[in-house]
């Protein structure tokens, strides 16, 4: 499977409201499909962008390593993974490696 279709495999998304103080509340975001791979803040859409950066980062790394992802389902054929690149806050290293997949058949 290449990066493309790694960066397509959905998975659940767990959100709860956490208490942080009295009447303070925060949202979490976590895929517990992928062990770490959480996020936590104030804004729903930010909370979102950052846990898919995370998401993103996490699959690419493993890749990286040699070690393959959770794979629970097979790949979304109509999702284009690509959209994370056009976000400015993923790293150059992973847009570069996101580009190369798409090239690749």
């Amino acid at each position: 499977m290449n990066l493309r279709e790694l960066l397509s495999v959905p998975y659940l998304l767990e959100a709860e409201a956490v208490e942080t103080d009295a009447g303070k509340w925060r949202l979490r975001l976590d895929y517990p499909e992928l062990p770490g791979c959480s996020a936590e803040g104030l804004v729903v859409e930010d909370v979102l962008k950052e846990l898919e950066q995370r998401r993103v980062e996490m699959i690419v790394d493993l890749v990286e390593a040699g070690k393959q992802p959770p794979i629970p389902r097979k790949p979304l054929t109509n999702s284009d993974p690509l959209w994370a690149v056009r976000d400015p806050g993923l790293s150059a290293r992973i847009a570069a490696l996101l580009r190369n997949a798409k090239q690749t058949p």
